[in-house]
């Protein structure tokens, strides 16, 4: 193998992260901020990649990217998800919780390896959950709200002492999305809890 045969690599696992990214339907800021490709590039890749191959269950967002906190915290089953999305960021090494419980980025900025990152976790959180309430936008919403400690934050549960995602603005029962659930379940006769088969 000759040196210059790595004179592309980066290049390729740029146009690689875009296109994992555009399959997720990641908007053109998102993509670029990971990749540092311009938007005219990430647009052709979609042009030449989906919309012209005939793949067009894949479709590109306007707009801005979510940036409200709310979403996460609209109910158990969002609270859930989102916590979820937090462990693993954290086992992806995007994220790390300090002995206060506080949260911080382990990056100093988005790059190719973080934009990979983000898509792991991204698509192990669509493998654990039957129906996904959050997208791609979202979870990458969700990964800079947790990282400022302002907004949201973990909260530790009263009754399982686990970790979720709390609105630092809203009430907080001090019980966690799955102790929610399971209580939920527990008033409505005859459907099943986590634990039954």
């Amino acid at each position: 193998m000759r040196l210059t045969d790595d004179r592309y690599a980066s290049e390729r696992r740029q146009f690689e992260l875009a296109l994992r990214m555009i399959r997720h339907e990641a908007r053109t800021r998102t993509i670029r901020e990971c990749t540092g490709l311009s938007d005219d590039r990430i647009r052709k890749l979609y042009s030449t990649y989906f919309r012209n191959s005939g793949l067009n269950n894949v479709r590109r967002r306007r707009g801005k990217s979510p940036r409200q906190v709310t979403r996460f915290v609209k109910n158990a089953d969002y609270q859930l998800q989102a916590t979820t999305l937090v462990a693993l960021y954290c086992a992806g090494l995007l994220v790390r919780i300090d002995e206060r419980d506080r949260i911080h980025a382990c990056w100093p900025r988005p790059d190719v390896e973080y934009g990979h990152r983000v898509c792991r976790a991204f698509e192990t959180y669509l493998l654990l959950h039957e129906r996904p309430l959050l997208s791609f936008e979202w979870a990458w919403n969700l990964l800079h709200s947790i990282s400022f400690n302002d907004e949201l934050y973990l909260a530790i549960c009263a009754y399982c002492r686990s970790r979720y995602v709390q609105d630092a603005y809203a009430l907080d029962l001090k019980t966690c999305p799955c102790c929610e659930i399971e209580a939920q379940r527990r008033r409505r006769p005859g459907v099943k809890s986590f634990g039954a088969e």
